[in-house]
């Protein structure tokens, strides 16, 4: 990335580190356990930090403290400061999981360019559910996943195969229309997450892609939390870090092949001081796309 690029993401970073900040003091204060996952994770070990070339950070949740989180920041937060983002019966986010939007600023992805939505920085929360013993009722908990997948994204899997891919395609003919599939998403959803962490040996993470849904985490790897150096701030990552780290992404210290130190999200336009609300029409919601 040239200079100018580079400065601009450590622009995006440092509001997107201001925003965790209160994140954590918000959960602190309620007592709801998180920690970061995937590249925060890593460049929590590994740069003490932001990976150089990452934008956006992704934290982890129990599924209990994940429901509570929506119920307490509802009652507590103003959303046109920091709103929290979830699909809903009456709006769809083409997205699996929860975000936390700066409301006072603008981060439009390309995927979501279209939707009338939330589009400021964000901190995205995964939650983490316990996973069964029999070897039948987790591969239905993975196939409820996926349907839940397919009906909460609203498109079919393209990176599962043609005979998967067919079979969303088929899924999202017979149940048309965003209401009633967001009635199903929301029951596969009870069903994928109806096992209890503290009643299971084994975690997953199951509003993610396919490669990191099949992972059986042992439990006391997200125990509780340990708190390394990010940023010049002590946070939050599981306890049991490195084995979650390498069942997930392998010699996770080692460095990518330059070619591939880019940031993951296709951002259509960033402003870091005005709300996107002022760019509807022209950067998102656009008529000539529509």
């Amino acid at each position: 990335m040239r200079a100018k690029e580079m400065e601009e993401l450590r622009q995006l970073q440092k509001k997107s580190l201001e925003i965790l900040l209160m994140f954590k003091e918000f959960c602190d204060r309620h007592h709801l356990l998180f920690y970061f996952c995937g590249g925060c994770c890593i460049g929590t070990l590994r740069h003490k930090g932001f990976i150089p070339w990452d934008d956006d950070i992704d934290v982890f949740m129990p599924r209990k403290d994940y429901e509570r989180l929506r119920k307490l920041w509802r009652q507590e937060m103003d959303p046109k400061k920091y709103a929290y983002c979830r699909s809903n019966k009456k709006r769809f986010y083409r997205s699996l999981l929860t975000a936390i939007s700066d409301e006072q600023t603008t981060f439009i992805k390309e995927r979501q360019k279209d939707l009338n939505i939330q589009h400021g920085v964000r901190l995205e929360i995964l939650p983490l559910d316990g996973c069964p013993d029999s070897r039948f009722k987790r591969k239905l908990q993975i196939i409820w996943a996926l349907i839940y997948q397919i009906y909460m994204n609203q498109e079919a899997p393209t990176s599962k195969g043609k005979a998967l891919e067919m079979v969303g395609r088929i899924m999202l003919a017979v149940c048309p229309g965003w209401k009633r599939r967001y009635k199903v998403a929301r029951f596969a959803e009870k069903q994928m997450s109806k096992y209890p962490i503290e009643q299971c040996s084994k975690i997953t993470e199951l509003c993610a892609r396919y490669q990191y849904m099949v992972n059986e985490y042992p439990k006391e790897a997200f125990d509780h939390a340990v708190y390394k150096e990010f940023e010049g701030h002590m946070m939050p990552i599981p306890a049991g870090y490195d084995t979650y780290l390498h069942m997930a992404f392998g010699d996770y210290m080692q460095m990518p092949p330059e070619s591939e130190q880019m940031p993951k999200h296709e951002a259509v336009f960033v402003d870091l001081e005005h709300g996107y609300r002022r760019y509807k029409g022209k950067y998102y919601c656009r008529k000539d796309e529509a």
